[in-house]
């Protein structure tokens, strides 16, 4: 719980230092006294922080929240969102800018891969397998752009009543995958969620992956005339989502594994890499939301078999997603995605088996624009949903239709974006007048 975040709602209640004691005391194991005094010391501050404001401290409010807008949700609002984010970030190689997930920039004769996941916020519990996913998932995405994953960084946070050991099992995840791939974690921190303003036991964070090539493979390169190879999927954390809040805890099992990892690899580690011109892992919405960003970046069409994919997805959780009505179009399964011109096709879907994953050709590259479901003589346009095929029972509540006023949600979105620039201009004409010359 926000104790900040209380204090703040409902500054003006006559009554809420009582009101917030009793919330502390529904968390904390603290007696009615130290309550009082906390909720006092809590509202002092934030009367002090909020009373009055400046150009640095306040931000342009847009009365659009980050759920109902969909931030987070893989969907069209959050891939909105990060091609806003796009436009404020630097030039490189690879950017944000080409809808792929690592970024590039060159050093020397070297690329220089670099991403960053944050752990999936339902496995806040589950530190053990948070930390295993989000490890395996940055390591796909400096792996898809064709890089040799180097090291790794992670970044924890757990909120003022979450046990210490929470660390050590978290970091056992991450450390597992890092000790069976030979990356290793280089660098971190460790800190509080909101300090002591936070109360609760909450968890979240971030890994990051740095790798290193002298070839990428970003999305953007796909062309027409490609085929499109799909490797077998098992789900990363989403999956494990799945089956731990709909009670198939025997599904999780499943997602531990590193055939994502071995397959970049057997394609990365020889020449083959040199004949590929993308790769992707189906993570951000699943194929629909993939599909759709390659074909921006690459101003292509992409054509997908339905059913060649639906034999790649590992029979326990393909079962799973069908008992429960979850759209496995829609959803992250995990698979290596590799776009390739026809005649390497073979070889590269040799060098994959031989690392002891099952891959095929599950679709092409055509001229043209958007991505294509192909299900016998059905061709059908393949697009993102609002959000993600909802994979758990409250996410089927919330329901992945877009909002009626969504174009008014993005209109003020993109007001705030724009007051973000005008502060950073601000900022930055100010740092360069101060600047010593030379």
């Amino acid at each position: 719980m926000d104790i900040e975040g209380y204090a703040r709602r409902h500054i003006n209640d006559p009554d809420l230092i009582e009101k917030l004691a009793e919330r502390i005391m529904e968390f904390k194991d603290v007696d009615e006294s130290y309550a009082r005094k906390l909720a006092e010391a809590v509202v002092l501050e934030v009367r002090n922080a909020y009373s009055k404001t400046s150009f640095l401290l306040d931000y342009h409010r847009t009365g659009v929240t980050m759920g109902k807008f969909g931030v987070g949700s893989r969907g069209t609002g959050d891939f909105y969102v990060h091609s806003k984010i796009a436009e404020m970030c630097g030039e490189a190689v690879v950017s944000s800018r080409d809808l792929d997930d690592a970024g590039v920039v060159k050093v020397g004769d070297y690329y220089v891969s670099v991403a960053i996941d944050g752990i999936h916020s339902r496995l806040s519990e589950f530190p053990f397998i948070a930390g295993f996913h989000v490890t395996r998932a940055a390591m796909r995405d400096v792996l898809v752009m064709g890089s040799s994953p180097i090291a790794l960084f992670s970044d924890i946070h757990i909120a003022d009543d979450g046990d210490v050991s929470k660390i050590f099992d978290h970091l056992a995840g991450i450390t597992a995958v890092s000790e069976l791939t030979g990356v290793p974690l280089i660098a971190g921190s460790t800190l509080r969620i909101g300090g002591d303003m936070v109360i609760g036991e909450r968890m979240t964070g971030a890994v990051g992956c740095v790798g290193v090539s002298r070839h990428i493979t970003p999305r953007r390169d796909a062309r027409e005339g490609d085929v499109i190879i799909l490797t077998e999927g098992a789900g990363g954390g989403t999956v494990a989502t799945t089956a731990i809040y709909y009670g198939m805890h025997e599904v999780v099992e499943e997602t531990i594994n590193l055939d994502f990892i071995f397959a970049a690899r057997s394609i990365i580690e020889s020449e083959a890499v040199k004949k590929v011109h993308a790769m992707s892992d189906v993570t951000n919405g699943g194929i629909r939301g993939d599909a759709e960003e390659i074909s921006r970046a690459s101003k292509t069409a992409l054509y997908f078999d339905v059913g060649k994919i639906r034999r790649l997805i590992n029979r326990r959780v393909l079962e799973m997603l069908e008992e429960l009505e979850i759209d496995f179009m829609g959803v992250s399964i995990d698979s290596l995605m590799v776009i390739c011109p026809e005649e390497h096709a073979e070889e590269i879907l040799e060098r994959i088996r031989s690392s002891g994953v099952e891959a095929d050709v599950v679709g092409w590259v055509e001229k043209g624009s958007g991505a294509f479901s192909v299900d016998g003589d059905r061709i059908e346009p393949l697009r993102p949903k609002f959000r993600e095929s909802a994979y758990t029972p409250v996410k089927k509540m919330v329901g992945e239709d877009k909002p009626e006023d969504f174009d008014e949600m993005r209109r003020r979105v993109d007001e705030a974006f724009e007051k973000a620039l005008e502060k950073k201009r601000r900022v930055v004409e100010r740092l360069k007048r101060e600047i010593p010359p030379g």
